[in-house]
């Protein structure tokens, strides 16, 4: 399979195949229309697999999870490349693909994060080096309870309790990092490192607890979010234990044991939203009563969550900036912002045309999503509220979006990661030149995985995703739509099912276009 070049000179991924598009809309159609017309389960329960119970390995996981001096361990590895990456930014080579800053970002940190998110949660936010850094500056501490006085422990105002900075930070990240550039600057993506360091710092020694993970971390509500479709949880292994608790160690921490930082009591945990997977509540439960387990991917989109406003929000701008991280890396983006540039009058970096092209491809999800809710609550003759069902029906943004970001950063992994060894060995890029055409060419088609195989995932990923959120349709209309007429319900549920199949196709067809490399 051949690599191409624009007419700038960057070399372009080759798109998903044709044959693999028409299959994944031939499962659309099919899936689609049969969970529209069949009715959900309604009794089905979930079942979970303790992962401590595991054959072989379930002693090694028990111990893993409850080793403070193993998150130790991770906590110091992840905080010493975060210092090489602000440092090789800020004094290396100014060459992006040479550069530790650039590479260990952009091409492997921000692609393999939300592959991780897939098979273990929210489990970088336990090791999170901006975390890190900020404790040990403040509480002056890796783990453990922090001394009285180091902080202010003030509340968070109630205008900030909620999860309109973080989106607001996650449109302005997306802003500096395609807009701006951030990405092809290793300067610039080292002071963007410190400046997230600054807030995180001052945020944990002004507010109670870790305010800067609960209300404003884009990255971690995106991991958050998208934990809520991982395989696994943390749970009381017996819930009537939880209700008989009055301590709460779960929630207050212990002696030695800080509190949750994110307000999480155990024994009322139907999501994993907040979960930062840090621990505390098994280490401070004085029952043991906390554990790891394995559960059906969908568990919490179908049955158990429950989303509040500015969290369907924050889902839904999810949906639409993972599909505009897309549109950038297509080869006709450039093209198009330069035509509106000259239509506008905008010269020079043509920010204000990226602009307005990010508010436009943020509205028109925002847009399509809300006249379907209007439709079916119209159609439905639904009493409900129209925020209410708003917030209700909106966890469907959340497999689409999570299904095309693993699909599209599955290619920037396994084709922009061999890089890695090279600038571990180099980090600042000393005498180093920028990569040749050929260079690049070499690099992208020197897979760990074959390119088949990486279609075929990326293929079944998309299906996937598709076939999550028919489910929350099918089993959240059918909880909201009077029961009295199966076909006026199907009826007003068919333009949630039409949204969901119009952002999936329109997913394939980004995958399916050839794809500007980041680097």
């Amino acid at each position: 399979m051949e690599m191409s070049v624009t007419d700038s000179g960057e070399m372009i991924h080759p798109g998903l195949p044709l044959a693999w598009g028409l299959a994944v809309l031939a499962s659309m159609l099919l899936v689609g229309g049969v969970m529209l017309i069949a009715r959900a389960d309604g009794e089905s329960r979930t079942r979970h697999f303790e992962l401590a119970a595991m054959p072989g390995i379930g002693g090694a996981i028990s111990y893993a999870a409850s080793s403070t001096w193993l998150l130790r361990v991770l906590k110091l590895l992840f905080l010493a490349l975060f210092l090489l990456i602000i440092a090789s930014g800020l004094y290396g080579t100014p060459i992006p693909e040479r550069n530790a800053a650039t590479v260990l970002t952009w091409n492997l940190w921000w692609s393999g994060l939300i592959v991780s998110v897939f098979f273990a949660g929210s489990i970088w936010c336990a090791v999170c080096p901006w975390n890190t850094f900020a404790n040990l500056l403040v509480n002056r501490r890796l783990t453990g309870r922090a001394r009285r006085g180091s902080r202010l422990v003030l509340r968070v105002p109630k205008y900030l309790r909620n999860l309109w900075p973080a989106l607001i930070m996650f449109i302005g990240l997306t802003w500096l990092e395609l807009g701006v550039g951030v990405t092809v600057s290793p300067y610039a993506t080292a002071i963007l490192a410190l400046v997230i360091v600054i807030l995180a710092t001052a945020s944990l020694a002004i507010f109670e607890r870790r305010a800067f993970c609960r209300f404003f971390c884009p990255v971690g509500r995106t991991v958050g979010f998208y934990s809520q479709l991982a395989p696994v949880e943390q749970r009381p292994r017996d819930t009537q234990i939880c209700a008989d608790c009055t301590t709460l160690e779960c929630y207050y921490g212990s002696e030695t044991v800080e509190p949750c930082p994110t307000h999480q009591l155990m024994g009322r945990m139907r999501q994993n939203t907040f979960c930062t997977s840090c621990g505390n509540c098994a280490r401070s439960c004085p029952e043991s009563n906390v554990v790891w387990r394995l559960r059906s991917p969908s568990a919490e989109a179908i049955r158990d969550a429950r989303p509040h406003w500015d969290e369907a929000w924050f889902m839904l701008g999810l949906l639409a900036l993972t599909g505009f991280h897309g549109l950038t890396m297509m080869a006709f983006w450039d093209g198009w912002i330069s035509a509106l540039a000259r239509a506008i009058g905008d010269s020079g970096q043509l920010l204000t045309s990226f602009s307005l092209g990010l508010a436009a491809s943020l509205a028109a999800p925002f847009l399509l999503y809300a006249a379907a809710v209007w439709m079916t609550c119209r159609v439905g003759g639904l009493t409900t509220g129209f925020a209410t069902v708003f917030s209700r029906f909106a966890f469907v943004a959340l497999p689409l979006a999570f299904a095309y970001h693993l699909a599209h950063n599955l290619n920037h992994l396994v084709r922009e990661g061999s890089s890695l060894s090279e600038v571990l060995v180099n980090p600042f890029g000393q005498g180093a030149l920028p990569l040749g055409d050929m260079e690049k060419h070499v690099r992208a088609m020197d897979m760990a995985i074959p390119h088949g195989w990486v279609h075929a995932i990326q293929a079944g990923l998309v299906a996937l995703g598709f076939l999550i959120a028919m489910r929350v349709i099918q089993s959240r209309g059918q909880s909201l739509l009077p029961q009295d007429g199966r076909s006026r319900q199907i009826v007003a549920l068919a333009p949630m099912a039409l949204f969901a199949a119009g952002m999936t196709a329109f997913h394939l067809w980004l995958l399916m276009q050839p794809m500007v490399m980041r680097l």
